[in-house]
């Protein structure tokens, strides 16, 4: 029997490959669709949103891009943490009591000294974007509701994550579209980029995807887990390594309105208490990650 599972923000990157996922014959997870359309900043929206209750939820929903955040701090907040509250209170109201995973960010740990390196669930949050801090307020909202109404609440920190589809407003997307432009002839064999000199952790959507469900299965409730690959890799090195994968000669240009210099220059995360508590480890290889990307581009831009 296929345990019933709601997601918010099915639209988005990860929302649509886990669509992909539970579509396939094997999952034994079920997807609930919603009712109707709902807004989570409109909690009216949300009172008949389930024809029956869930056996879990995964909260992805949320404004995720980090410009926005600045541009309109209320605006977030209002998403990512009010949202957050006004979906809890819905399911409070229809007697939900199966597993709720809130999808953080390993944003909210700000800026780490290299001397910290990897990441670990104990170092203290530091958010210094408004986007950070919404995350970790809704953490902190959805960590206080599991003990207040007893709900087995779960708390994922994914680091980057890459694959097929996503915008290209993210680095590695944005380099894959231009290089399969330069491959087609559609652009000089340039490559314009922003700060590509700072490490970041890396990890495959369907590995993200993975611990997911690895935690809906097997975690302990009330806990925060880093989702990571537990290796730090340039953002040069991976636009390079998918250069050489299309064959395509190009010449990288910093181009001054993509330069955002990052304060923090490495980034990598453990994910040894995830892997310890549900036995999750990462399956795709860098290689794999990126010529899934430059193949997903190669077909957008020739459909462009």
């Amino acid at each position: 029997m296929k345990k019933s599972l709601f997601i918010t923000g099915l639209s988005g990157f990860v929302g649509q490959h886990i669509q992909s996922r539970l579509n396939a014959q094997d999952a034994s997870w079920q997807l609930l669709p919603a009712a109707s359309a709902y807004d989570l900043t409109k909690p009216d929206s949300l009172i008949d949103l389930w024809p029956q209750l869930p056996d879990a939820v995964i909260h992805l929903a949320g404004q995720t891009f980090v410009p926005e955040a600045f541009r309109d701090p209320a605006r977030t907040f209002d998403i990512n943490l009010l949202g957050t509250l006004n979906l809890l209170q819905a399911l409070k109201a229809r007697g939900f009591k199966g597993t709720f995973l809130y999808v953080s960010s390993g944003d909210v740990y700000g800026q780490v000294a290299e001397s910290a390196l990897p990441i670990t669930e104990h170092q203290p949050p530091c958010p210094r974007n408004p986007y950070a801090v919404s995350k970790l307020s809704a953490e902190f909202l959805c960590l206080q509701w599991g003990l207040s109404e007893g709900l087995r609440v779960l708390v994922a920190r994914p680091f980057n994550h890459i694959g097929p589809g996503q915008k290209d407003s993210f680095v590695i997307a944005s380099a894959a579209r231009q290089i399969n432009r330069i491959k087609h002839g559609l652009q000089a064999p340039q490559l314009e980029v922003g700060d590509i000199d700072v490490t970041r952790d890396f990890l495959d959507v369907s590995d993200v995807i993975s611990a997911y469900f690895a935690l809906l299965e097997n975690s302990t409730p009330g806990q925060i887990y880093n989702i990571c690959s537990g290796r730090e890799q340039s953002i040069r090195s991976l636009i390079e390594q998918m250069g050489d994968l299309a064959e395509v000669e190009m010449k990288l240009v910093q181009d001054p309105a993509r330069m955002r210099r990052a304060d923090q220059r490495r980034v990598c995360a453990s994910h040894q208490k995830l892997s310890e508590t549900t036995g999750w480890t990462p399956a795709i290889t860098t290689q794999q990650s990126l010529r899934a990307i430059l193949s997903d581009w190669e077909k957008r831009v020739l459909q462009e």
